[in-house]
């Protein structure tokens, strides 16, 4: 039987394969697993997590723009023109958006027009201004050191999508992506496993052909993969002489199925140029903006969290330089986006959120080396959330006349997760089984000693 490497390893390996999941089990997993992809949307699996009556869900996806190294809240969300130069820079003015009362930074006007479908979190705070501490608390609502790696917010959702469903509604594709590279700083499963850690597609979508590891191989045409794949069926003698044995059927489903990812349509989900130019030109033809435009792709094929690795915000120098040419990069595509899920009728069941790992410092460093920078913040920033449930034209939250720390509605990370659980349909309360057998509640408790501003239900539609 003439097989690629890949489906030939699976081969060789399930000859000796023993042990509690047997050969059916493994030849079903097995192709997806050698291709680097998630399995356990596509063939579900059999966990009951420890949980109350779930809510019902309002939400049926998120995508998540990590803005990895921490945006000013200054310059984005949480202006501050009247604080004077050594505050505000050169940004010293303001965008009015189409809510009376809200103002935005003046480098986000596309955003401005579209403020009546997101609110904005100006007191988050957590007081971190560490990197790797900061992104574990923020994506988890835990602080780390208690011997327990927590997952991701998106692997707990994840989790429970899969498991209550059986399998996800994206089909092939896997249920949880991160575009383009992995956070790093974290495991994003923790303790949940391996089977619960995000896709992540290498590659550049705003490069063609946007080579997504395991779908798209560098260097070869899509012409060249189909007449590869025809000629593996010409030489597949095994397949017609045993073509009916139960596992080889297996076998033969779970390659079909990879090939359908590679070359049928579920594959296409991850090409931005199916989209007519005009669209690609709206996100930004650079890799955030098609990124974001992907995202949108596959929300539309039911993936049920994203995340939008969107780094270049730790401006220690030069900040105000950066932030002329990302600021807006950032504002046209997270407009597009939100405009084209309104539009396409997807919002009001994905929830879009952008925020850092904290803020950046609200008085400006001119001095050398730095030349007009900005140091890590964590007293106070900002959060973006539209969607899946989340009210539009609302501020939650008020940091002070300096943006330097809150002064009323003070939001904890436990919260905003703990939101996103509840409109995705999760019991905050809720909790996981750990792999040593004890349950793990989602959230810390109060009990705990971790603060909490409680759940955002004043933006809660």
């Amino acid at each position: 039987m003439a097989h690629t490497p890949a489906i030939r390893e699976v081969v060789l390996h399930v000859e000796n394969q023993k042990g509690a999941c047997g050969r059916r089990s493994f030849l079903r997993r097995g192709v997806f697993t050698l291709l680097g992809l998630s399995v356990a949307g596509r063939y579900g699996l059999k966990v009951a997590p420890a949980s109350p009556v779930a809510p019902q869900a309002r939400a049926k996806a998120v995508i998540q723009i990590w803005m990895w190294g921490g945006p000013s809240h200054l310059d984005t969300f949480d202006p501050k023109p009247q604080a004077g130069y050594d505050y505000t820079g050169p940004f010293s003015q303001v965008s009015r958006t189409n809510v009376e009362g809200i103002v935005i930074g003046e480098l986000l006007t596309e955003l401005a027009k579209h403020a009546d479908k997101y609110s904005l979190i100006r007191s988050m705070t957590h007081g971190v201004n560490g990197h790797e501490t900061a992104s574990y608390l923020v994506q988890t609502g835990r602080m780390p050191g208690d011997r327990i790696v927590y997952p991701h917010f998106g692997a707990v959702i994840t989790y429970f999508g899969t498991s209550r469903s059986g399998a996800s509604s994206a089909g092939l594709i896997p249920p949880y992506i991160v575009l383009t590279e992995p956070q790093g700083r974290f495991s994003e499963a923790g303790f949940l496993g391996p089977r619960y850690k995000p896709f992540a597609t290498g590659g550049d979508p705003a490069r063609t052909p946007f080579a997504v590891e395991g779908i798209i191989t560098p260097g070869t045409t899509e012409i060249q993969q189909r007449r590869r794949r025809e000629l593996l069926l010409q030489m597949d003698t095994l397949r017609k002489q045993l073509g009916e044995d139960p596992q080889i059927r297996e076998l033969i489903q779970a390659e079909e199925e990879a090939y359908d990812l590679i070359l049928g349509e579920s594959g296409k989900a991850f090409d931005p140029t199916q989209e007519p130019q005009e669209v690609r030109d709206a996100y930004g033809r650079n890799t955030f903006g098609q990124s974001c435009l992907v995202a949108r792709r596959l929300i539309e094929r039911g993936v049920r969290f994203i995340t939008i690795n969107y780094k270049g915000w730790d401006t220690h120098k030069d900040h105000f330089t950066i932030m002329r040419r990302k600021l807006p990069e950032f504002d046209r595509a997270l407009a597009s986006l939100v405009k084209d899920l309104a539009e396409r009728g997807l919002l009001d069941s994905t929830i879009v959120l952008a925020c850092g790992e904290f803020g950046r410092t609200p008085k400006v460093a001119w001095e050398a080396p730095w030349n007009g920078g900005r140091h890590h913040w964590g007293h106070v920033f900002s959060a973006f959330v539209a969607g899946g449930g989340f009210k539009g034209g609302c501020v939650v939250g008020e940091s002070d006349d300096k943006g330097a720390y809150v002064k009323d509605r003070p939001v904890y990370p436990t919260d905003l997760i703990g939101t996103i659980y509840q409109l995705m349909g999760i019991e905050p309360t809720a909790s996981l089984r750990h792999p040593q057998g004890f349950d793990v509640s989602l959230l810390p408790s109060k009990e705990e000693g971790t603060p909490t501003g409680g759940l955002l239900t004043e933006i809660i539609a």
